[in-house]
C-alpha cells in the first residue's frame, strides 16, 4: 500500500479531472452559470478529498467508506457534464473526455475497494495496537514459561 495518497493512481486520476473541470468551466458561456459551475467543481473536488480523507483515516473500513462517496461525486460530475453538453457549454469533444475521465476514476475506485474488501489488513491505525497486543502476549508467554520452567519443590 503507497505511504500517501498522492501516490494513489485513482488520487491522481481524480486531481487531473478536477484540473479538467476547472479548466472547462473557466470559459466564457460556461463560467456564467455560476450554479453549475459551482456544483461540477465541488463534486469533482469532492472526489478528491474524499480519497485523501478516507486514505488518512488510517483504517481499511473507513477508507471504504470514502471511496464509496467519492465514487457517488463522479457520478454526480459525469452527470453535470451532460447539463453542460445540452446547455452547449462544452463541446462534443469536451463532454466526451470528462465522462471518459469520470469514468475512469469510477473504475479505479471499484477496483481498489474490491482489493481492499479482500484485503486482510485492516489498515494504518490496527499496526500499532496489533504490534503492542502482539508484544503483550509474547511478554506473557515468556512469563508463563519462565513460571512453568522451574523446578517443583
Amino acid at each position: 500500500m503507497p505511504k500517501s495518497f498522492e501516490e494513489l493512481p485513482v488520487w491522481q486520476k481524480a486531481r487531473e479531472l478536477v484540473k479538467y473541470v476547472y479548466d472547462l468551466s473557466k470559459k466564457e458561456l460556461f463560467c456564467r452559470d455560476f450554479n453549475l459551475v459551482d456544483q461540477i467543481r465541488r463534486s469533482s473536488t469532492s472526489v478528491m478529498y474524499n480519497i485523501s480523507e478516507g486514505f488518512e483515516r488510517g483504517s481499511n473500513t473507513e477508507f471504504i467508506q470514502f471511496l464509496f462517496i467519492a465514487k457517488g461525486s463522479a457520478g454526480e460530475a459525469r452527470a453535470q457534464f451532460y447539463v453542460a453538453l445540452d446547455q452547449e457549454y462544452i463541446s462534443s469533444e469536451e463532454f466526451q473526455k470528462g465522462v471518459s475521465l469520470c469514468k475512469d476514476v469510477s473504475g479505479q475506485l471499484s477496483g481498489l475497494i474490491d482489493y481492499l474488501k479482500g484485503s486482510r489488513l485492516k489498515g494504518e491505525k490496527f499496526k500499532k495496537n496489533y504490534r503492542s497486543m502482539k508484544d503483550e502476549v509474547e511478554k506473557i508467554t515468556r512469563q508463563f514459561n519462565i513460571q512453568h520452567s522451574k523446578p517443583k519443590s
